[in-house]
């Protein structure tokens, strides 16, 4: 398998202060932007900067988002790897795998994002012939994580937090947790979103209860179809 076929080199570019995030996230996240910013001046008075981070809680709630935020703002590349399509029913396939990209990360100095990193702990309950070769994946991952360069950082998100092992989450130095907005929150967001398109276009019911990216397929999908009853009825937009 080639390796370029198993990860996404995203280029794009999202600023921080455009991620929706507890104020105490947001707070946790400057941080380590900026121990990586004086990463030179730190390691010369034997600081070792946070770099291995994890994501956890409601999806759709900006886990993917911040760490495309952090590569941003550190302007390094960012890899994404999704491990629920990663992981190979070969097990020793998968460890060599991950060693490469764990390789290309350093290489490139860059943010490696492994999204779904629950899919360890949930393949190693699925078949009890797999236990001994899961246990021998999760020991390499462990491995490549206690010796991955502060040059770069590595960020994991989950939804399933309670199911990570114990020895996996040892390794995270920051652990921040993402829950649904309140109404305040998501009228923030609607009035970010809506602003992109033109005033004729912005009235709708809002919906609440739901995380960010539900509000923005909502919020998409419902212009599309003012746009297209405006354009049908020859009015302007």
């Amino acid at each position: 398998m080639n390796l370029y076929d198993l990860t996404v080199n995203d280029r794009t570019k999202i600023a921080l202060n455009d991620v929706f995030f507890s104020d105490e996230n947001k707070a946790k996240i400057t941080q380590i932007i900026k121990e990586h910013q004086y990463l030179e001046t730190l390691k010369k008075y034997k600081l070792q900067v946070d770099h291995k981070i994890l994501l956890y809680g409601h999806s759709g709630c900006g886990k993917t988002t911040t760490a495309k935020a952090i590569a941003t703002a550190l302007n390094k590349p960012i890899i994404i790897l999704n491990l629920s399509t990663f992981v190979s029913s070969k097990i020793g396939e998968t460890s060599l795998n991950i060693k490469a990209v764990f390789d290309k990360a350093e290489r490139d100095r860059a943010v490696l994002f492994l999204d779904e990193f629950d899919q360890i702990g949930k393949i190693r309950g699925n078949d009890e012939k797999d236990v001994g070769e899961m246990r021998r994946l999760v020991n390499t991952i462990i491995q490549l994580i206690d010796y991955l360069s502060p040059d770069s950082i590595l960020i994991c998100a989950t939804n399933h937090y309670g199911i990570l092992d114990s020895a996996l989450l040892r390794r995270f130095q920051l652990k921040l947790e993402y829950f649904l907005p309140n109404n305040e929150e998501l009228d923030s967001y609607y009035e970010r979103i809506l602003g992109e398109f033109p005033e004729s276009t912005r009235e709708m019911d809002r919906i609440y209860g739901v995380s960010y990216a539900e509000v923005k397929d909502y919020v998409h999908t419902t212009v599309k179809r003012i746009i297209i009853e405006k354009l049908e009825r020859n009015e302007e937009i």
